[in-house]
């Protein structure tokens, strides 16, 4: 840690919820002021502050595993730039293999000045709905190269002292299929950085631009020193877990992600050797994004004292051979990454749970499907393109020691929403036939997982592509200490009809009238099922989410037609399930 000049203890703590409120109030900016439903319902974006040297020292209400990824951004902005920033310039990149993440996530930072001073950046990071490429909404699975992606941004100037670069708004309207969303959502992030510039400004010229300078050092100082302190109490040692992808779209190769957390005194070492190769297909990540996820990872099992800055990243190293599924090389195509991030996770968080034991949750069983449809109304000349987005982010949580998964929740290194059902249907050629709740589709545990989800689609146009990413098929959401895995994800075409099992990562037309069925698995159980308590089992009986047969079956709890338990085959059923 360098040193700096101290703050007053109170000072700081209102600076750091200053800083935090700014990027409460971007994010409100470019939710309420953008034109897609990812942006304006899903929330798939996130603002933050970073000081001078790239480090995040404010983030508002964003994604969790967004958190690392705005620093490298911003640094390989700087580098290109030679460090040169002025007052109203506004840089935008997306290049993953220039600090970005997949070409989808735009950043824009834009320097904030205070009477000569360079304060730091805001930043606003969003996914857009398009971004060019082969197929519409530029997340496919079976691309396998990055120039198959999109439009590549590398480090640009989109203001320069004010002035608009028009060549780049041209270039961007061109590349993509629905301009008019994918430009709004941009301005919409310009906006929240200008909110974002104004307010910091304004507790500069409150506080003085020099104090607030070292209350943003020291509160870097002070999330480290906290962090330190957290690292030290976990118990000393290296504990090894792996996870698994069914495939990568493209080959049927099990893809194998490995996560050792060695932890030394105050400091935690994460590695990925071990991991597979990188793949084929779009699946992985690119390295700053295995960092980024994993920080999350161990910022939620620290707790939520530490505040939202860079300094939780010092005590935290995370290493993976070049050339494997969490550090691929150019060209991979990295576009649907979301899915590799998420098993990235619930390997690192296997691991902490052989480390703590009695702390951790069974695996979650959320994040694991991803669909968009797109396609043209050809009623109007030229045709006009349409897509929406739908990643199903809400899920089912595992069980722990102390409780059972929720149903329906975020995984803790997200904070996305799902679409409504009725702007879909709004907005698109698409029916919601079914949004719902899966009944036995829980790990079973001494502590349940949560419920699967599931959603049912119809397609209404003659001229629309399904593209769908997913997975747990051959892998379903761990259990833990005597857990089980949950159900397995299945995807349907025409359930209703002539049903047809498809790949869970696929692209295809679909006809008129078609309909398709995601079955998310559910979170992983945690403990010994015969050990959980027959009133819990009773209760999800009586709330429709397990049936009487797997209460019997699974939990060894006999439970009459009168919905009452039959004490004595329920202890003659469990008797010979233990023995």
């Amino acid at each position: 840690m360098t040193a700096t000049k101290s703050t007053d203890n109170i000072l700081l703590e209102v600076i750091n919820h200053a800083l935090s409120g700014i990027g409460d109030t971007m994010m409100l900016i470019a939710v309420r002021t953008s034109r897609s439903s990812c942006v304006r319902l899903g929330f798939d974006l996130s603002c933050g502050l970073l000081d001078a040297k790239g480090e995040i020292i404010g983030q508002g209400f964003s994604i969790p595993l967004h958190l690392g990824c705005m620093g490298p951004a911003l640094k390989a902005c700087l580098s290109h730039y030679n460090n040169q920033v002025h007052p109203e310039d506004i840089f935008i990149i997306n290049d993953p293999y220039e600090g970005g993440t997949h070409l989808p996530d735009i950043f824009l930072f834009k320097p904030v000045f205070q009477n000569g001073i360079l304060l730091g950046f805001a930043c606003a990071m969003s996914h857009h709905s398009d971004i060019g490429g082969r197929v519409a909404g530029g997340n496919a699975c079976d691309s396998t190269e990055i120039y198959q992606e999109g439009l590549r941004i590398p480090p640009i100037k989109l203001y320069d002292r004010g002035v608009p670069n028009d060549a780049m708004f041209r270039i961007l309207e061109k590349a993509v299929r629905i301009p008019h969303e994918v430009t709004g959502d941009l301005m919409a992030q310009v906006a929240a950085i200008n909110i974002g510039t104004r307010e910091w400004q304004q507790l500069a010229e409150r506080h003085g631009p020099e104090t607030l300078l070292a209350a943003q050092d020291n509160l870097l100082e002070y999330t480290e020193k906290l962090t330190r302190a957290a690292i030290r109490e976990l118990p000393e040692g290296s504990w090894t877990f792996s996870d698994y992808i069914d495939d990568d779209g493209i080959s049927d190769e099990t893809i194998k992600i490995q996560a050792t957390i060695t932890k030394k005194d105050d400091q935690l070492y994460i590695d990925f050797d071990g991991t597979s190769p990188q793949c084929k297909g779009a699946i992985q990540p690119v390295f700053g994004t295995t960092q980024s996820v994993t920080y999350a990872v161990v910022k939620s099992v620290l707790g939520t004292s530490i505040p939202n800055t860079g300094g939780y990243i010092r005590p935290i190293t995370v290493t993976s051979p070049e050339g494997t599924f969490t550090n691929p090389l150019l060209p991979a195509p990295v576009a649907a990454r979301a899915l590799g991030a998420y098993r990235i996770a619930q390997a690192v968080f296997g691991a902490f749970g052989l480390m703590l034991p009695q702390k951790m949750p069974a695996c979650w069983g959320g994040n694991e499907y991803f669909a968009a449809f797109s396609g043209y109304d050809k009623t109007v000349s030229p045709w006009k393109a349409w897509i929406q987005m739908d990643p199903l982010v809400s899920n089912a949580t595992g069980g722990s020691a102390e409780r059972d998964g929720a149903d329906a929740q975020q995984p803790c290194i997200h904070n996305s929403s799902n679409i409504p059902a009725e702007i879909m249907e709004i907005d698109t050629p698409i029916m919601v036939e079914e949004y719902a709740l899966l009944q036995d589709t829980e790990g079973a545990g001494k502590s349940r997982g949560g419920l699967g989800m599931v959603r049912q689609y119809r397609n209404t146009s003659p001229d629309t592509q399904i593209q769908i990413r997913a997975d747990r098929v051959k892998y379903p959401p761990y259990g833990l200490h005597g857990g089980q895995e949950s159900a397995k994800t299945r995807v349907i075409l025409n359930p209703d009809s002539n049903p047809e099992e498809l790949p869970n990562k696929v692209i295809i037309p679909v006809q008129q009238g078609d309909s398709w069925r995601l079955e998310c698995p559910g979170g992983g159980g945690w403990g010994n099922p015969i050990e959980r308590n027959p009133e819990a089992v009773l209760t999800d009986v009586i709330e429709g989410k397990v049936s009487l047969k797997r209460a019997k079956d699974t939990y060894g709890v006999v439970i009459r037609e009168d919905l009452t338990i039959d004490i004595n085959a329920t202890e003659q059923s469990r008797s010979l399930a233990n023995a």
